[in-house]
């Protein structure tokens, strides 16, 4: 049987780029990298998929509205539909670790959440800094609030939290990776703009997982 290769080419979930553009990731060049967990103990970035295959999502900052909502679906994936298939899921934002409890409490995401506030692999990675939009503007099945109402919602809450601040840079993009075990890239997308998050199930099927409903509660869909 001849050996499948890992995809590490990007699907874009804009309507106006269909093109496949290559990503040459490399994740060899990431082993000295680190991340922070809520109480700022720091792990390798790739113990994270060591082991087992993860969904590995990077978050723009975390008063980000689009973020914040589009976290608030994937922490309705239920962790038995997770752990069943050996596949952890992971967020990772760029800000100081003292805002990961406060994200979570927002979002209501239970599982892994880390940050990388130096933004090292996110620079190693090549994200994206700055905002590019398309004719069409990129569409997120998860984001509901308006530009406006949404961008008021985050300068209120940066407002309003004990320090003034915008819990990472503003001009960074984020993306997803599916990765593992080992250092195997399946796919990776790198959003264009704030609102060029990949679906969550592109990402689940991608993984191997079943797709759910995120119009009200998560069920599993049978396709």
């Amino acid at each position: 049987m001849a050996a499948v290769h890992p995809i590490t080419r990007q699907i874009s979930s804009s309507v106006q780029d269909n093109k496949q553009a290559s990503h040459n990731i490399c994740l060899s060049e990431l082993k000295n990298c680190f991340i922070f967990d809520r109480h700022g103990d720091k792990k390798s970035f790739s113990s994270l998929f060591e082991h087992n295959k993860a969904i590995v999502i990077f978050v723009r900052h975390f008063l980000c509205y689009t973020c914040k909502e589009y976290v608030e679906d994937l922490g309705k994936i239920p962790q038995h539909v997770l752990q069943d298939s050996n596949v952890r899921l992971v967020v990772i934002g760029q800000s100081s670790y003292s805002h990961i409890q406060g994200f979570c409490s927002l979002t209501g995401f239970p599982h892994e959440i880390y940050v990388d506030p130096e933004r090292q692999i996110y620079k190693r990675l090549g994200l994206r800094r700055g905002e590019t939009y398309m004719e069409t503007p990129s569409v997120s099945p998860h984001v509901k609030s308006s530009m406006l109402s949404g961008s008021l919602k985050s300068v209120w809450r940066a407002m309003t939290s004990p320090v003034f601040d915008f819990q990472g840079d503003p001009q960074q993009q984020g993306g997803a990776l599916i990765v593992g075990p080992g250092p195997d890239v399946h796919f990776a997308h790198f959003d264009m703009n704030r609102l060029d998050h990949m679906p969550i199930n592109w990402l689940l099927q991608l993984a191997g997982l079943p797709a759910l409903d995120f119009s009200d509660s998560p069920k599993i869909i049978n396709i």
